[in-house]
């Protein structure tokens, strides 16, 4: 039923109006009530805005907003109360590499968890990438790659992501 009402949401609603517009109708209900449904584990009120890829096997707390055009790959999980921007990346596989004598292409890829914590807003434009632990309370500045764990309550930006402050303190750490 789950690959069913996956089918659905990707051919028919994906694409409807935001939820912003005159004439979205029902349409992001719809995609919300889908998604909370085909997801491995889905919270309360989930927020689908147009176009977000998200896998079957991905994880969502409660009252989280998948962005415009967002991706979250499998074994993404995310917390409660996270919002995020247009064209998020969220990963969880990389390629293998390791091996000179065989291509790249051919190696495999490796299977990661990734896990964003409860009240986080993603920036337009992040890309996540496999393997990292956001924290709670955390900002990630728009356009910014995510490369190592971020910790609770941290403000990162920039490619590869740096913390530029926390926001429980009043004092910027040196960086």
């Amino acid at each position: 039923m789950k690959k069913f009402l996956y089918l659905i949401y990707l051919v028919f609603f994906r694409n409807t109006p935001e939820d912003y517009r005159p004439y979205s109708l029902f349409f992001p209900q719809l995609r919300s009530f889908l998604v909370k449904n085909f997801l491995k584990k889905c919270g309360k009120k989930p927020l689908v805005k147009n176009r977000a890829e998200i896998s079957l096997y991905a994880t969502v707390g409660d009252y989280s907003e998948m962005g415009t055009r967002c991706m979250i790959q499998s074994n993404v999980h995310l917390g409660s109360y996270v919002i995020m921007g247009p064209d998020v990346k969220i990963y969880s596989r990389n390629h293998k590499f390791e091996s000179l004598d065989i291509p790249i292409a051919k190696q495999g890829k490796h299977y990661l968890e990734t896990y964003v914590g409860d009240d986080v807003w993603i920036g337009a434009n992040v890309i996540i990438t496999a393997g990292c632990k956001i924290g709670n309370h955390c900002v990630i500045a728009a356009g910014s790659v995510v490369t190592k764990d971020v910790p609770d309550y941290a403000v990162v930006g920039g490619v590869p992501a740096k913390v530029l402050k926390y926001r429980n303190q009043a004092e910027t750490p040196n960086v």
